[in-house]
């Protein structure tokens, strides 16, 4: 019974396209609706039974019956325009394609038709949110999402997939592909910001933060806690829920380079982030939720001159990387690690986590990674010492503690994998 698994997926697929435009169009009186639940449920089940039929007959009946089908919904978008001047073909599209899906189920690419059909239905349900996303949306973020795509789906595709330089160590497809992860993650945390809100929290805006920047969230809060003492211990919070952030997002940086190395970074990573985080609770109870604008300063969510900038540091982080455990092994990749993290801990994260896909043994690259990480929490620290004074001291305990944990979770490893 073959023909009716296709039938029915084609039936499914009609229901639930005909629900969503339905539930839009439930206000309107019965009889003024082009199509509701029930018309595309048919129109479903109309496809599927062209497709299934195409099999015994010419193909040209297939397009014949799309092209007497279209005619029909003009005609009936026509006419609806007519009488309420609603020029929108968002209803007339999705009959089409319900159509459409009816014959691809029926010819038996049900994953497909499925894939499609939910998608659609998700699309046309998600029309407010579109139109309150597009409605907020500024000039210069459009055009950042555009030339997110632009360095990805058009300039990534069509570089080399090869290594150039010394020691072969420069592989441009590879180099952009790294750029494109991090303008990806810093633009997704960008955008969760700006929905959330300004009245989102500072824990949480720390939490949100250190998806862009913990560095950025360091400074800002802690000028912060210095001009408005009796928040201090909250905004303290933010400062270490960002910095904990930051070791998941080494760990979601090596998963998309090199997952091998997991094992060994899983255990002194998320032992740091579990002493940043189990902390806040602690610096909350001691702090005065009075009101203050704890927003982090959002800039252009990407421009392409910053991202070139990351692309030649992290060029001349691979070149450096790969001579120094040349000259001097793994003691060189040891100091590149410590001088890296003091400024950023991605462009080191994704040399080691790429070279020890290339001969770097994944101890040493692990070792180094937790170690960047540990002297960018040590800057972290150092930063907000300057700016906020005693305020906050709590944080150069927490880090140090961090550190001290993430030491422990090296041990735990096992020593077969320590350098």
């Amino acid at each position: 019974m073959e023909w009716f698994e296709r039938i029915a997926v084609a039936f499914a697929i009609g229901l639930l396209i005909g629900v969503e435009r339905g539930w839009r169009e439930r206000d309107f009186a019965e009889g003024t609706r082009v199509a509701g639940v029930r018309t595309f449920a048919l129109i479903a089940l109309l496809g599927a039974l062209w497709g299934l039929l195409v099999e015994e007959l010419d193909t040209l009946l297939l397009g014949a019956s799309f092209i007497a089908f279209s005619a029909l919904v003009i005609v009936a978008h026509t006419l609806d325009v007519r009488r309420d001047q609603d020029y929108g073909i968002t209803t007339a599209v999705a009959a089409l394609i319900t159509f459409t899906l009816g014959v691809t189920a029926a010819r038996g690419h049900l994953a497909l038709a499925s894939t499609v059909g939910i998608t659609t239905a998700i699309m046309l349900s998600l029309k407010p949110l579109l139109h309150l996303w597009l409605k907020t949306l500024r000039e210069q973020e459009l055009s950042a999402a555009f030339k997110l795509l632009l360095i990805s789906v058009v300039i990534l595709p069509a570089l080399p997939d090869t290594g150039y330089g010394p020691w072969q160590a420069l592989n441009p497809r590879e180099i952009w592909w790294f750029v494109v992860l991090i303008s990806a993650i810093a633009f997704v945390g960008y955008f969760i910001i700006k929905l959330a809100g300004a009245r989102i929290g500072v824990a949480l805006t720390g939490l949100l933060g250190g998806l862009v920047s913990s560095t950025m969230v360091t400074l800002n809060f802690a000028r912060l806690a210095r001009q408005h003492p009796l928040t201090a211990p909250l905004l303290i919070s933010g400062i270490v829920m960002a910095a904990g952030t930051m070791f998941p997002r080494i760990l979601l940086e090596v998963t998309l380079v090199n997952p091998a190395l997991l094992p060994l970074l899983a255990a002194p990573l998320l032992v740091m982030t579990l002493v940043c985080y189990g902390s806040i609770p602690l610096l909350l109870r001691r702090a005065s939720h009075s009101a203050i604008d704890v927003r982090i300063p959002l800039s252009n969510p990407f421009e392409l001159l910053p991202a070139l900038k990351f692309a030649a540091l992290l060029v001349a982080i691979m070149l450096i990387a790969r001579g120094l455990e040349t000259w001097l092994g793994n003691s060189g990749i040891y100091l590149l690690a410590a001088i890296a993290g003091t400024n950023d801990v991605d462009a080191i994260t994704l040399t080691l986590a790429r070279q020890s896909n290339n001969g770097l043994a994944p101890h040493v690259a692990a070792s180094a990674i937790v170690m960047a990480a540990m002297v960018n929490t040590l800057v972290k620290a150092g930063l907000a010492l300057y700016l906020a004074r005693r305020a906050a001291r709590p944080v150069f305990v927490i880090f140090a503690s961090a550190i001290a944990a993430g030491l422990v979770g090296l041990l735990l490893i096992g020593e077969r994998y320590l350098p």
